[in-house]
């Protein structure tokens, strides 16, 4: 019995010896530590906006923003600020990096 327990544990650590393997991955992150590196977008369509649906909203103009290798164009909207005083800075293409929008204190 403990012959055959011995050879039975001598098969299964020997086949899984053979059958292992190494694998040795890197991984490297390139890229801005902020933005996000794409081609610049193309000119913004011609566009009126509505009026405004009430008092203390701000009007955010449309802007393209880059999905993969494409840019697609978000329609202006009114919305709210999220706080006091702030403002819309819009999308922008500078240095060939795109940098998404946001809302800042105004100063």
């Amino acid at each position: 019995m403990k012959k055959s327990l011995l050879a039975v544990m001598f098969l299964v650590a020997s086949s899984s010896l053979f059958a292992a393997h190494w694998s040795v991955g890197i991984g490297v992150g390139v890229g801005p530590a902020y933005g996000y590196y794409a081609a610049p977008p193309p000119p913004p369509p011609v566009a009126y906006y509505p009026p405004s649906p009430g008092l203390g909203y701000s009007w955010v103009p449309g802007y393209y923003y880059p999905v993969g290798a494409r840019y697609v164009w978000r329609a202006g909207y009114w919305a709210r600020p999220p706080y006091a005083g702030a403002v819309w800075v819009g999308p922008r293409y500078v240095g060939g990096r795109y940098y998404g929008g946001y809302w800042r204190r105004h100063r």
